[in-house]
């Protein structure tokens, strides 16, 4: 994704707080688009009253995740051996909008932006927001907290890389097969077309489109840190 050309456009307001949109999502969940019903397929009902501000762009400084994975990077030294690149995983926001950020550490600044899934589980209502986690076998959510990066693997969504969980809220990620993969129902059509992209079942599932450069940049040994 030539992420450095995203830019947003409007904004939703609400009771509460003020939404920004990606370039064409308003178009795309219109009643026009979605049926005659609309009361079936809009998302705003289902959105969480805080103010979310645009994602993070290549070049910009990184996210405000950075001094929780900083801090998490210290805790788990020993387990983290490549410490020059850092996934983010912002799931404070929603799904439709580009929120895992690769970060350079030493330059503080984010290299790409990318969609990516959250769990059945942590969105039952299918809203595009995730709103819980588990560590349970089973609970088809998503995890929250630090994975070190493992190993590829060739599986049945492709080229996939393993995730091995370092805290007390997600140690079960090898048991519940929590991978980054590439899947059909992430991509910008996607959440150009439903307002949101589809749910995994608890993986950091990315577009097939991008699935190569979030492997190379997120290698073995490297963090992922997820949280809201």
């Amino acid at each position: 994704m030539n992420v450095g050309r995203r830019r947003f456009l409007g904004a939703f307001a609400g009771t509460a707080a003020t939404v920004l949109l990606p370039r064409g999502a308003l178009a795309a969940i219109t009643p026009a688009a979605a049926g005659a019903d609309s009361r079936a397929w809009s998302p705003w009902p289902m959105l969480p009253p805080e103010t979310m501000t645009p994602d993070a762009v290549v070049g910009d400084p990184a996210p405000s995740l950075l001094p929780r994975a900083l801090a998490a990077l210290d805790t788990h030294a020993g387990r983290i051996p490549d410490r020059s690149l850092v996934g983010l995983v912002d799931f404070s926001v929603p799904s439709r909008i580009p929120r895992l950020h690769i970060v350079d550490v030493a330059g503080g600044r984010v290299v790409s932006s990318h969609l990516v899934a959250h769990g059945r589980g942590s969105d039952p209502a299918n809203s595009g927001w995730a709103e819980r986690f588990s560590n349970r076998l089973g609970s088809e959510a998503s995890s929250s907290g630090s994975f070190v990066v493992g190993e590829t693997y060739f599986g049945k969504h492709g080229r996939s890389r393993r995730l091995i969980g370092l805290d007390p809220d997600n140690d079960q990620a090898e048991v519940r097969g929590i991978v980054i993969h590439a899947a059909s129902y992430v991509g910008s059509d996607f959440a150009a077309q439903y307002g949101r992209i589809g749910r995994s079942q608890g993986c950091f599932a990315v577009s097939a489109n991008e699935i190569a450069t979030v492997l190379d940049r997120l290698g073995p040994g490297r963090m992922l840190f997820a949280a809201r």
